[in-house]
């Protein structure tokens, strides 16, 4: 199930109120240990009573997709992870439509969580919102 929702107009703020800090996610789920250290440091810092925002952006959007298999080395997918971070507060998630596009992807492949679809400007005004940005 897919809640996919497009962010209003940059000139509106694109509907985004501003935030501790911003963890954006380029990597996907396998191959490195980037991804599952960005989710962590987001739960981390939700703990800690931050405003935590997540950005998929770059190979990153991958982690959004169901049926997951473990990796080459062995590494799980990242859908417990995700599935946790309700739990933490977690829950401005946003994904890089143009990141899906260049992937063949489209935002109803996106199920895993909720999540704010943005486009290039939405992008830039969102990393603007946040006091800090981490990117892993």
């Amino acid at each position: 199930m897919s809640d996919v929702m497009t962010a209003p107009l940059a000139g509106d703020d694109a509907g985004m109120a501003a935030g501790d800090l911003l963890v954006m996610l380029r990597h996907g789920p396998h191959g490195s240990s980037w991804l599952r250290e960005g989710l962590e440091a987001a739960m981390v810092a939700a703990a800690f009573g931050r405003e935590v925002g997540l950005l998929f952006t770059g190979d990153g959007v991958m982690a959004l997709l169901e049926g997951q298999q473990v990796g080459p080395l062995g590494q799980k997918g990242s859908d417990n992870l995700l599935a946790a971070l309700e739990m933490y507060d977690v829950e401005r998630c946003y994904v890089d439509a143009a990141a899906l596009r260049a992937r063949g992807l489209t935002a109803q492949d996106v199920t895993l969580l909720p999540v704010t679809l943005l486009e290039h400007d939405e992008v830039v005004a969102l990393t603007t919102a946040f006091s800090r940005v981490l990117s892993f």
